[in-house]
C-alpha cells in the first residue's frame, strides 16, 4: 500500500474518533476542526513512522492531545497580549472624547465616504501627498485632483450652512 493510500485508510478510520476528541476539549468547534487539521496534516508529513494497526489511532490521539496543548499555549499568549494592549489604549490620549461636533463635522458628515476619507487623512493623520498616493492606491495627480475636489465641496456645504444660519 503506498503513503496516500495509507493515509486515507488512517484518516477514514480515524477522523471521526479525533474529532470527537478534539469537540469535547475544545469551547469552538471551529478550534476543534483546527486541532483534527493539524494532528492530520503531523499524520501526513510522518505517515512512514505511524504505527500499524490500532497503535495508529493512539499515536494520533498524542499528536492531537500535542496539537491541543499547542492550541491551549497560543490562546494563553493571545488572551496575555489582548489583556496588555487594552490596558495600554486605556492610557491612550488617542481615547479621549472627541472635540464637540460642530458646523465642520457636520459638513464632513454629510461628505461621500471618499471625500471624508481623504480629508481626515490629511486633517487628522497629517499625511502629504505622496503618503496618500501611497496609502489610497493611487497616484500623485489623482490625489491633487480629489483633495482639491474635496475640499471644495466642504467649502460649498460649510459656507451653505453658513447662509442658513444667516437667514434665520
Amino acid at each position: 500500500m503506498n503513503q496516500a493510500d495509507r493515509f486515507a485508510e488512517l484518516y477514514e478510520e480515524t477522523y471521526t474518533a479525533l474529532l470527537g476528541y478534539a469537540l469535547r476539549r475544545c469551547h469552538d468547534p471551529e478550534d476543534a476542526a483546527d486541532i483534527v487539521a493539524e494532528t492530520f496534516a503531523v499524520a501526513w508529513r510522518r505517515i512512514a513512522k505511524v504505527p500499524e494497526g490500532d497503535e495508529a489511532r493512539l499515536w494520533l490521539y498524542g499528536v492531537a492531545r500535542k496539537a491541543l496543548a499547542n492550541h491551549r499555549r497560543g490562546e494563553r499568549r493571545h488572551e496575555r497580549r489582548t489583556a496588555a494592549l487594552r490596558d495600554q489604549l486605556a492610557a491612550s490620549p488617542l481615547l479621549e472624547d472627541p472635540p464637540p461636533g460642530g458646523r465642520l463635522a457636520e459638513a464632513l458628515a454629510t461628505l461621500s465616504e471618499e471625500d471624508r476619507e481623504l480629508l481626515t487623512l490629511v486633517g487628522w493623520e497629517n499625511l502629504d501627498h505622496a503618503q496618500l498616493a501611497t496609502t489610497l492606491g493611487i497616484s500623485r495627480n489623482a490625489v491633487r485632483v480629489r483633495l482639491h475636489r474635496a475640499r471644495r465641496r466642504l467649502a460649498s456645504i460649510m459656507n451653505d450652512h453658513e447662509l442658513e444660519g444667516s437667514a434665520l
